[in-house]
């Protein structure tokens, strides 16, 4: 038992590296520490490999998108706000309502083109789900930059999603690494909201 545990580990140690990774990325989220970019950025360069071997081709496009979205992010969260000259934290926001359309239009537009990319040109089992969460989170990423709230309640929609497709393809580590990114989205979302609120609340 222990020698099957020990090739196992070694079998699936890029996997079990990315998902340690990118359990961390969440928390740091969730905090709104800098180093979300950082543990970010090295979880994706870890998981192009991982979905390459697995056939999920969209999601490993995407970790592509989030090496180049996690600099991005990381210069976005240093260059903070400008108030009158001063430098301030990035502050978390709601997402202006001309966003809405925008959101929807561009993610329905992705699913549709991503999926007609792998249902065409590749073997993925899964197109219809893996081209979902892929497009999704294309737009949950780019908000999560932009500090916008609402970007956690499309988490928690890609997390519930991905978490079936992982355990069907038999990616344990990364199986329990997206229930806890369920379990995580929610308690951004709502340790976001707190923020928000001590933001509008008066000084004393």
């Amino acid at each position: 038992m222990p020698e099957q545990l020990v090739s196992w580990l070694i079998k699936n140690w890029i996997e079990i590296t990315g998902s340690c990774l990118g359990i961390l990325y969440v928390f740091f989220s969730v905090k709104q520490n800098i180093l979300t970019w950082l543990t970010g950025l090295l979880t994706s360069l870890l998981y192009i490999a991982v979905f390459f071997n697995t056939k999920f081709y969209a999601d490993m496009a995407l970790q592509f998108y989030y090496v180049a979205i996690s600099i991005y992010g990381w210069y976005y969260w240093l260059r903070g706000k400008k108030v009158n000259d001063h430098k301030e934290e990035l502050p978390v926001t709601f997402s202006p309502r001309k966003y809405y359309l925008f959101i929807i239009l561009i993610s329905s537009g992705l699913w549709i083109g991503i999926y007609f990319i792998l249902k065409k040109f590749t073997d993925s089992p899964v197109p219809v789900g893996d081209s979902f969460t892929t497009a999704l989170s294309i737009v949950a990423t780019w908000m999560l930059a932009r500090k916008l709230i609402e970007h956690w309640l499309i988490w928690i929609l890609v997390d519930l999603v991905s978490l079936g497709l992982y355990i069907y393809k038999g990616l344990y580590p990364t199986s329990l690494m997206f229930f806890i990114y369920t379990g995580a989205a929610i308690w951004g979302y709502l340790e976001w909201k707190k923020d928000l609120y001590k933001q509008d609340a008066p000084a004393v």
